[in-house]
């Protein structure tokens, strides 16, 4: 048993992620909106952890659930399971999905499960998630959650910078400079206030899991982005979150303007900050490029830009020459034909 399931044998992670109310009745309401999709059907959760989610889906209904779980926390499921009194219907199966021989399972009417990581991917385990659905869905059959949406923004991050302003009264800016140089080599997990975000979020990636292959998470993002500030403030990093959808259509979001989860934001932080107004264009690069050596995690790299040398979106916001009469010429022609339509 490799390293990463034996860490979700620890309880006290389990605790952090059933005390996430946002997360838990996100899944739950989902699975009892669409309780007739459940009924009589085949399940099967994927990395089905503390047991929970195979429970909710028992408890609408699914003739049969499916609990795939490679750690040795099935014996506790197996508790669970006796304690609710759906041992019946859940089965227990101890082994990595990858594992499972197709031959040996009915296809299923549904997959679900709970695989999301910080900035949606760390952990990969998607990966595991698209090979049941290749494997073990029917044809038409349903993934909960169904779509994922990785958005990123420039930020300010004051935790990183003006703490070391003013320490009970001593400056510290030389150690605050030293202290973002090592916290800028890898991504930094936190909660972010809305306040701090400087734009609205650019979309990185935008994933289909009914259709998306394996190979397509080896590298997300890439492009180049223009955020338009929306206020005066102070650039010091990337924030990054992401949006899941259920086939009910309701979402978890891990946003700083939402409900806060376990996961918080993830943020980049830039060593040196840059002072930015309203209607200022910032540029950036912004790749997730799946760690060779260890697929479970991912290589964030970020590349600032010259706002003037890369495309804006049309029609843009900035404060830029090109897009305010881009801007203006499109407004202008849409009023002319709405004109001509009225006479």
């Amino acid at each position: 048993m490799d390293e990463y399931f034996e860490s979700y044998e620890e309880l006290d992670i389990h605790q952090l992620m059933l005390s996430d109310k946002t997360r838990v009745l996100t899944y739950k309401n989902a699975i009892f909106n669409m309780k007739d999709e459940f009924q009589g059907k085949i399940v099967m959760d994927v990395g089905a952890g503390s047991g929970i989610l195979s429970i909710f889906c028992a408890q609408v209904g699914a003739k049969k659930v499916y609990a795939v779980e490679a750690s040795m926390l099935v014996k506790t499921i197996e508790q669970v399971l006796i304690e609710n009194n759906i041992q019946n219907t859940v089965e227990i199966i101890h082994s990595k999905v990858e594992d499972i021989d197709p031959n040996s399972l009915e296809k299923v009417d549904i997959i679900i499960s709970e695989w999301m990581g910080f900035y949606l991917v760390h952990e990969g385990m998607l990966d595991s998630v698209l090979f049941a659905r290749d494997k073990f869905l029917q044809k038409d059959g349903l993934l909960f959650p169904s779509i994922a949406k990785l958005y990123a923004s420039p930020c300010q991050l004051p935790s990183m910078y003006e703490f070391w302003d003013n320490v009970c009264g001593v400056s510290m800016r030389c150690i605050g400079k030293e202290y973002r140089k090592i916290k800028s080599m890898k991504p930094e997990v936190l909660l972010l206030n809305q306040d701090n975000l400087l734009a609205e979020g650019k979309l990185l990636a935008w994933l289909d899991l009914n259709c998306i292959s394996i190979e397509e998470l080896n590298l997300l993002g890439g492009d180049d982005y223009v955020s338009v500030c929306e206020k005066n403030g102070r650039y010091q990093g990337i924030c990054i979150w992401f949006v899941v959808e259920f086939p009910d259509g309701s979402k978890l979001s891990t946003a700083p303007y939402d409900e806060a989860t376990h996961w918080k934001q993830t943020a980049i932080v830039l060593p040196t900050d840059t002072k930015v107004i309203e209607k200022e264009p910032i540029a950036f690069k912004l790749e997730l490029k799946k760690d060779t050596s260890n697929p479970r995690r991912y290589n964030i790299e970020l590349n600032l830009l010259d706002a003037e040398e890369v495309e804006h979106d049309i029609p843009c916001n900035c404060h830029m020459t090109k897009c305010i009469v881009t801007k203006m010429y499109i407004e202008n022609q849409a009023n002319n034909e709405s004109a001509l339509s009225t006479e």
